[in-house]
């Protein structure tokens, strides 16, 4: 299990459908609520299908 805080940003296995696949997370609990860097478009995910998605965290 991977710990995730508020403005990581996570690269997801497939890419959102603007082509994007590089994400900000906005709020983490049960949900995560995520924002495309590429479009800005904000998705709202359960914890489990999140941690599934997530390919691993961009270092800076």
């Amino acid at each position: 299990m991977m710990n995730f805080e508020v403005s990581d940003i996570v690269i997801l296995k497939k890419p959102h459908p603007c082509g994007g696949n590089e994400f900000q997370i906005l709020r983490v609990g049960m949900d995560f609520k995520m924002r495309c860097l590429k479009c800005s478009h904000e998705i709202w995910l359960t914890r489990r299908d999140a941690e599934k998605r997530i390919k691993h965290k961009k270092e800076n």
